[in-house]
C-alpha cells in the first residue's frame, strides 16, 4: 500500500511540481502508514525509481532520446542514453527511500516520546 501511494504521488507530482516533491510525498506517506524502517525504505526507493523512470521515458521517447544522448556525453559513462536514465532513477530512488525511512523513524521517535 505504501509503495502504491508513493508511486502515485511522485508520478503525479513529477508533472507539475519540482523534483524534490517526491521527498515530501515519501516522507508523509511513510510517516502516516509506514510500518517498519526496511519496508518503508524499499517502498520509497522502488516507487520513486519506477516513477522517475516512466516520467523520463515519457519525456525522452517523443524526441528520439536526442537530449538524453547529448547529456550523457558530459559524463564519464558509456555513450548510451540508458545509462543516464538508470543513474537518474537510482538517485531518485535513494531520495525516495531515505525520505520514507526518515518518515517512519520520526513516527517511531514521536510515538516513543508520547509514552
Amino acid at each position: 500500500m505504501l509503495f502504491l501511494i508513493i508511486l502515485i504521488l511522485s508520478f503525479a507530482g513529477g508533472y507539475f511540481l519540482p523534483w524534490w516533491i517526491v521527498a515530501i510525498a515519501a516522507f508523509g506517506a511513510a510517516f502516516f502508514i509506514g510500518k517498519t524502517p526496511a519496508r518503508s525504505f524499499w517502498s520509497g526507493f522502488a516507487a520513486v525509481f519506477i516513477g522517475w523512470t516512466v516520467l523520463a521515458l515519457f519525456k525522452s521517447i517523443p524526441n528520439d532520446h536526442i537530449l538524453a544522448s547529448r547529456v550523457v556525453l558530459l559524463f564519464p559513462l558509456p555513450h548510451n542514453w540508458i545509462w543516464l536514465l538508470i543513474i537518474t532513477a537510482v538517485i531518485g530512488g535513494l531520495v525516495g527511500g531515505m525520505s520514507a525511512l526518515s518518515g517512519v523513524l520520526l513516527k517511531k521517535a514521536v510515538s516513543k516520546s508520547d509514552q
